[in-house]
């Protein structure tokens, strides 16, 4: 009976690094993102004009890989539930209400899909060539596949992206998720310091102005300062203008 590592091209990862069942490796690369469409058209062609430096400047072949993953909220908005639930203020809970309505709203009506971005450094059997043990093989396959991702990486930077080797944990979970069509799930958003814990409960919900009445055709405007004051008729040190009554004729 044919098992599934018989149908996968790589025979083991181990050293962060995917070595391959014909004798070769490689080695992956997540990338971050840079929104094009939003950058001045001067930005736009410096990083055209990095990335094309970037291509020159390889000696080696590199693959780019766009994996989506729909989006999966749940512990999210347990997340969400939960934070409300500890909050006194009722000012922020009622936001946390809306806020929490509005993602789900959003994830419902729209299919949102996350998206990463990998660049894979392959090393094929024909540049190995021939080793006397496995273990020269694996030490072979380090040695030119290391200096590739730390050239490939001051590149990248050069593009204004930012790029980081996969450990071997990182990349068991991304060929589970790959052959097994997982979700992403949403990252909690990281958690608040205790003076901005304190500067939050320290929030007050806004009361409208209350108007009290002498007689129902005389009001007494609310205690306070008032929040535009009238130009004076003399001269003053904060208004620059002077306003005076024209005499009648």
């Amino acid at each position: 009976m044919k098992t599934t590592q018989q149908h996968l091209a790589f025979a083991d990862i181990k050293d962060d690094l995917i070595f391959l069942k014909d004798g070769g490796g490689a080695l992956v690369l997540q990338t971050s993102a840079v929104n094009f469409g939003l950058l001045s058209a001067r930005e736009q062609v410096a990083i055209i004009a990095a990335f094309a430096q970037l291509l020159n400047s390889l000696s080696f072949s590199i693959q780019i890989v766009v994996h989506s993953e729909r989006l999966n909220i749940s512990s999210y908005l347990n997340l969400l539930d939960q934070a409300k639930k500890s909050q006194t203020n009722p000012l922020l809970s009622k936001l946390m209400t809306s806020y929490r309505q509005f993602i789900q709203t959003t994830i419902k009506e729209n299919e949102v899909l996350d998206k990463k971005f990998y660049i894979v450094i392959p090393l094929f059997k024909l540049e190995v060539g021939l080793t006397s043990s496995k273990e020269a093989l694996d030490q072979k396959i380090k040695t030119v596949l290391f200096p590739r991702r730390d050239q490939l990486i001051r590149q990248l930077n050069r593009v204004g992206l930012k790029a980081t080797q996969l450990t071997s944990t990182k990349l068991i979970d991304l060929f589970y998720d790959i052959y097994n069509g997982g979700e992403a799930e949403l990252s909690p958003p990281q958690p608040l310091s205790e003076a901005e814990q304190v500067k939050l409960n320290q929030v007050q919900p806004v009361m409208a102005p209350t108007i009290q009445s002498q007689s129902p055709l005389q009001t007494i405007p609310p205690q306070g300062p008032t929040p535009y004051q009238p130009l004076s008729s003399q001269p003053t040190k904060t208004h620059p203008f002077v306003v005076e009554e024209l005499e009648e004729t």
